[in-house]
């Protein structure tokens, strides 16, 4: 599998920039695990962490649906891979399949690019109970690109420990 990864423009408006620089990580969290096994992507390079590359995708699909279904949207679900609202539950997936992982990731990924589409604009509030606050799109935009930024800096690491590769 290879992943396309499209820079984001040079100029445009906000939301355009937010959307681009935002699909630019998902983009290259997903080129950090292509052509690797299940068995290299399930690979824990600093035990005891969990922390694996394909615990980092279960991990976003989590965040991704926290932020824009949970929070933005107002829906009442449950996280994918925690009833009690762990999110480092997702981190451990020395039982899990790329093809498990990848769909709940792209099928999160799919609802927050509609919610996003679909909001009036930036502005639009919802709230989050873990922070007892009310939230606007653009900080949740904002706040997945700091999150998918700084996992793709771990994804760095424990790419570069299965086979070496390195860079973006």
């Amino acid at each position: 599998m290879t992943t396309e990864r499209i820079a984001p423009p040079l100029t445009g408006g906000e939301r355009e920039t937010l959307r681009a620089f935002l699909d630019y990580h998902r983009a290259t969290l997903a080129l950090k695990c292509d052509g690797l096994t299940d068995e290299e992507l399930r690979r824990q390079s600093s035990p005891p962490s969990t922390l694996s590359l394909l615990g980092l995708v279960r991990h976003m699909a989590e965040v991704e649906r926290t932020w824009f279904r949970r929070v933005i949207n107002g829906e009442d679900i449950p996280l994918v891979w925690s009833s009690s609202g762990d999110f480092q539950e997702a981190y451990d997936a020395r039982s899990a399949t790329r093809a498990e992982a990848f769909a709940a990731w792209r099928r999160e990924v799919e609802h927050s690019r509609r919610i996003e589409r679909e909001a009036e604009s930036l502005d639009v509030t919802g709230h989050n109970a873990r922070w007892g606050a009310d939230v606007s799109l653009r900080l949740v935009m904002l706040h997945l690109i700091h999150e998918y930024a700084r996992h793709n800096g771990h994804a760095d690491f424990l790419r570069e420990a299965i086979d070496g590769t390195v860079g973006a």
